[in-house]
């Protein structure tokens, strides 16, 4: 089964647009089509932006609760592999906080690690891990949204 690690900002879109390409794969991931990898900080991470007034504003007028939100964030702390986020990995100089989603993708042994984030997309691979965006990843699997 493919492994797959979502970038915490697309981790944060399929929460809040539901329609979208991060939420599709998000989807699948939860119904076992893929293996979700995420690691502790990404899901703190999620939950910290989440809180952002300017998120809290866009969730009420899309008439998303914080109760579904921590719902949805425990439901992924269920079905996906959880890595310790414990290998020192400093390959992002231009946004530190991106080394999480690698050290995350290394330590779960990921396929792919799905972002929309420059950082990140253009490395094209870390240590043999595919880094695409949702598009490409869609298509890659051949799956129509």
């Amino acid at each position: 089964m493919i492994r797959l690690v979502l970038d915490t900002n697309l981790l944060v879109s399929a929460i809040l647009t539901p329609q979208g390409k991060p939420a599709a794969i998000l989807k699948l991931a939860l119904q076992g089509t893929f293996n979700l990898v995420v690691s502790h900080a990404m899901l703190e991470e999620t939950h910290r932006v989440l809180q952002y007034p300017k998120l809290l504003k866009l969730m009420k007028r899309r008439k998303i609760t914080l109760k579904e939100v921590n719902g949805f964030i425990d439901k992924m702390s269920k079905v996906a592999t959880i890595t310790p986020g414990k290998l020192n990995i400093k390959a992002i100089q231009d946004d530190p906080s991106d080394n999480m989603i690698l050290v995350c993708a290394v330590e779960g042994e990921a396929d792919f690690i799905i972002s929309g984030d420059h950082h990140l997309t253009e490395l094209k691979t870390f240590q043999g891990i595919k880094i695409v965006d949702p598009v490409t990843f869609l298509t890659i699997v051949q799956y129509n949204t």
